[in-house]
């Protein structure tokens, strides 16, 4: 499980590439946040796979199939944001996503439900009361999950002097939003 959790939350995803740009744009105390978002979202989410609701997704594949096309759509809607996001101060000062975005965010980023689902049905403990079961899982992915998404971040902030040219910073941004673009592409084939 602890294996698990730190591919699926040190791999490039939905939220990884969103934590570099935030953290090439504004830094990483002003990415805290959503960082904290991601991890309280995606912890709700896993434990509610862990209760149940993983099991429901699977039992229905056309909820799962329209979770999916809704989640894609909106990550393209997001490639499309993140591409176009403005440079140097004006980003700054622009609104910021936060804590409410990132966990709401969980519920449409394909890469979240995978994992959620995954350690709801793989790594659920034998013998455990499930509500006990389904926490302890979800926090071990917060406690995997919460680095792992600080080093995207940080990434993001060392490289934030190479960005202060307007030219460079609009190209990363350009360069993030693509990423994003081809992984939600992607996702449409799991």
């Amino acid at each position: 499980m602890l294996t698990y959790c730190l591919v699926m939350s040190g791999t490039p995803g939905p939220n990884n590439v969103m934590l570099a740009m935030l953290g090439a744009n504004q830094g990483y105390r002003s990415s805290l946040p959503f960082i904290f978002g991601i991890n309280m979202g995606l912890f709700l989410q896993t434990v509610l796979c862990g209760l149940g609701l993983g099991s429901l997704l699977l039992a229905h594949p056309r909820l799962h199939a329209v979770l999916r096309l809704v989640g894609v759509a909106y990550l393209l809607w997001l490639a499309w944001q993140m591409a176009r996001t403005r440079t140097g101060t004006q980003a700054r000062a622009g609104r910021q996503p936060g804590f409410w975005q990132a966990a709401a965010f969980q519920a449409v980023n394909p890469k979240s439900w995978i994992k959620a689902l995954t350690l709801g049905a793989v790594f659920m403990p034998a013998g455990m009361p499930p509500l006990a079961g389904a926490l302890l899982i979800g926090l071990v992915g917060w406690a995997i999950g919460f680095p792992c998404n600080s080093v995207w971040v940080m990434f993001g902030a060392g490289i934030r002097g190479f960005l202060a040219d307007p030219r460079r910073q609009r190209a990363f941004n350009a360069l993030m939003g693509l990423t994003l673009a081809v992984l939600a592409v992607s996702m449409l084939r799991t």
